[in-house]
């Protein structure tokens, strides 16, 4: 089990799997203002034709959002958690209920005063083996587990003695560890902000016996992060539009990197395409393809790096997760949440 460091208590009230939740459309064809389906698949390799069907849709599920992100898939319940950062919730979305809006909130930031930031809300989402589900909290700049009480616990919250800057995304190991990057997206001034009080940004380990290791600090925004399936490989998105990237480090006996090395770049993608994303979240399959959010919807790369694909939402997609029977990868796509349907599974199913 994981060390608490400390309680945080959430209404119970927006807690909830079931009740009367103000309702919101399952489908674009509840909502005129919504398109059925979005964008297209962009074929670079023959690859993607055993990955992604030739006729596979980008459906629209519902809209209405600020800025959706780090979606996950609650299988004891048989539906999507997701983030809406900038209105600090998280978002519950099945196929038999469509959305169940205000799940949890505060899902992010739970302090008294007013938070002058755009991105109060957690962000990155998971489950823990025991079926807790784990935050990133941006405004509480934190790890922390929701318990069944409905009370948060921080599980980190510091390192050498001083604040994460805002802990994004996370992925967690078979044996317990918890990978996890601190950009600095959740403080009100970002870089500049006068409580910032680590001058770096990091990549680090959490272990069940609650122990913070910083694996590495070169990258400039570590953002989105996954694991290779023999778990031996870790990868993270850089989501400075001047160093668009993914690595891919080598994961040692003990736990800490070797030395990394790009796989992707996606910087003239950015530079050409300026306000239409940059690398963020990202997902691997079962066989090590990545799939990889970047300009305009999600890249799809061999599990070396090779581009053979893209989603394309044409808008800005912040993260994706494997969803149903595990061949559904659902898309936080900007104000919007989408999903297409795919031939290959996702890594866990």
């Amino acid at each position: 089990m994981f060390r608490c460091l400390a309680v945080t208590t959430v209404a119970l009230a927006t807690i909830v799997a079931t009740g009367a939740l103000r309702p919101a459309r399952s489908t674009a064809a509840d909502d005129p203002k919504l398109p059925m389906t979005i964008g297209s698949v962009e074929r670079k390799d023959a690859k993607l034709d055993a990955l992604i069907p030739k006729d596979a849709k980008i459906e629209v599920l519902a809209g209405g959002f600020k800025w959706t992100e780090g979606p996950v898939w609650d299988k004891k319940n048989n539906a999507l958690l997701f983030t809406d950062i900038p209105n600090n919730r998280v978002v519950r979305w099945s196929a038999k209920d469509g959305v169940k809006e205000d799940f949890i909130k505060p899902s992010g930031y739970t302090g008294k005063d007013e938070f002058k930031g755009y991105e109060p809300g957690a962000n990155g989402l998971a489950f823990d083996k025991d079926g807790n589900l784990i935050l990133c909290q941006h405004g509480d700049r934190r790890i922390a587990r929701l318990g069944k009480d409905g009370k948060f616990e921080t599980l980190a919250d510091k390192y050498m003695g001083k604040r994460f800057n805002s802990p994004n995304d996370l992925v967690l190991a078979k044996n317990g560890d918890l990978f996890f990057t601190d950009p600095p997206y959740g403080l009100p001034e970002q870089m500049k902000d006068p409580k910032k009080e680590l001058d770096f940004q990091g990549v680090y380990r959490l272990s069940p016996k609650g122990e913070v290791t910083l694996l590495t600090k070169e990258m400039s925004r570590p953002n989105g992060i996954a694991l290779a399936p023999d778990e031996k490989t870790l990868y993270v998105a850089n989501s400075d539009p001047d160093k668009a990237i993914l690595m891919a480090f080598p994961i040692n006996a003990d736990g800490t990197l070797g030395k990394g090395k790009v796989i992707f770049d996606a910087t003239a993608d950015v530079k050409a395409n300026p306000n239409k994303g940059l690398p963020d979240g990202l997902k691997v399959d079962a066989k090590g393809n990545i799939f990889a959010t970047a300009v305009n919807g999600v890249y799809v790369c061999s599990p070396e790096g090779t581009l053979i694909g893209r989603i394309l939402t044409n808008d800005k997609t912040a993260n994706c997760a494997w969803g149903d029977d595990g061949s559904v990868l659902y898309l936080a796509t900007n104000d919007k949440l989408t999903r297409i349907k795919t031939t290959t599974k996702g890594l866990g199913w």
